[in-house]
């Protein structure tokens, strides 16, 4: 103070000048601090700081200023400090967050990232492996494969050179019961057998009812010439004392096949195969020259096929033998289905014809098998 004049001195005024000037900057640069942005601040409290120390420069003291003021001046100081540090802080920790947050959203998507990775190797992994896998598997059947392709080609040849040799065995029984000649039923059944009939084809015809077989006769064939002839239906089969022709006091005989290959072209290789389904007292039917003669079963007698002799026999009527081979399939043995003509009458029968061919030393068998016309063709016989 100014002891002469009882007032502020200068040097007093202008410090006191001064600091109100800084202490109104620090009010003012606190209230804007909320609206404008950290570095806005910063840079203001420079300036601000750098005002109030050239303000305070210009006075030699600090005598004047009170303390309410300097209270006042300090607390604006510290509140700024405050709201700036509170600022920076919390503007730190939300940068903090964001990175922390992108840290994690970053990992979360290198996770999944792997994640479908590994799945999709695992997958790509997976489906090698069942690629693998199979191939493996297809070359263990492969490899299996190989080494049966030689026993199942044995085993099909074997097969098949059984099936070539016996199957007739397989389908001559079931040819016994499907109608062997392929004919509808004759409307002889329905005729009286005593009654002659003069009017029939004149084409030579074997008739069984029961068997539905209706058959051409080939008649005029000589003993070398009885097999080849079966390939067209059956045969007139004539030796010395069994000669006879229809309606001839003596024994007619008829042979035919009862079975045969089934690959076979023979459409007569099943005609008899039914002989042994006859019964006694079945009739047989024969067309010759234009006349019908009528049959009735006496007898059936299974023999070797030596037994040539079984046909010669003394009788004073017509006759009629069938012969076939029998079993079924097979020509170990000959069947001989033996009938007494009832149709038409006898009486005036002529006897049979003496023929000059010798007596054949066996039977007419069955078409011969595969072995037996391999055989054939080997030795030329």
């Amino acid at each position: 103070m100014n002891s002469e004049k009882g007032g502020l001195s200068s040097s007093e005024r202008q410090r006191k000048t001064a600091a109100e000037i800084a202490r109104r900057k620090v009010l003012e640069a606190y209230e804007k601090t909320t609206v404008e942005s950290v570095r806005g601040a910063v840079e203001r409290e420079k300036t601000e700081r750098t005002e109030v120390k050239s303000a305070l420069k210009t006075s030699s003291t600090g005598a004047g200023v009170s303390p309410e003021t300097w209270k006042k001046y300090h607390t604006a100081w510290q509140n700024y400090y405050q709201k700036y540090y509170s600022e920076y802080y919390s503007k730190a920790a939300k940068d903090y967050v964001a990175k922390e947050r992108l840290k994690a959203e970053s990992l979360a998507k290198n996770v999944d990232t792997g994640a479908e990775k590994t799945e999709k190797a695992e997958k790509k992994s997976s489906f090698k492996e069942k690629i693998r896998a199979r191939a493996s598997e297809r070359a263990k059947l492969e490899k299996r494969r190989r080494k049966l392709m030689p026993l199942i080609a044995g085993v099909a040849v074997v097969l098949l050179v059984l099936f070539l040799q016996y199957n007739r065995l397989i389908f001559a029984p079931i040819a016994a019961y499907v109608s062997p000649g392929e004919a509808p039923v004759s409307e002889i059944t329905a005729v009286d057998p005593t009654v002659v009939a003069t009017n029939v084809s004149s084409e030579p015809k074997l008739i069984i009812p029961k068997l539905n077989v209706e058959v051409p006769i080939a008649f005029g064939v000589s003993l070398d010439g009885v097999m080849n002839a079966m390939n067209y239906g059956v045969v007139h089969y004539r030796i010395n004392g069994a000669s006879a022709y229809p309606g001839q006091i003596g024994n007619f005989v008829i042979t035919g096949h009862s079975a045969g290959d089934i690959y076979s072209a023979n459409p007569y290789k099943f005609i008899f195969s039914g002989l042994e389904r006859l019964e006694d007292g079945d009739m047989i039917y024969v067309h010759y020259n234009s006349t019908r003669y009528s049959y009735k079963i006496v007898k059936k007698e299974v023999i070797e096929p030596t037994e040539v002799s079984k046909l010669i026999y003394e009788t004073k009527k017509p006759m009629l033998t069938l012969i076939t081979c029998t079993p079924l399939g097979t020509s170990r043995y000959r069947l001989l289905v033996t009938a007494e003509q009832v149709s038409p009458s006898y009486e005036t029968a002529e006897v049979e014809e003496e023929v000059v061919e010798t007596e054949g030393e066996t039977l007419p068998e069955n078409e011969e098998t595969f072995f037996e016309r391999v055989w054939g063709w080997l030795t030329g016989n």
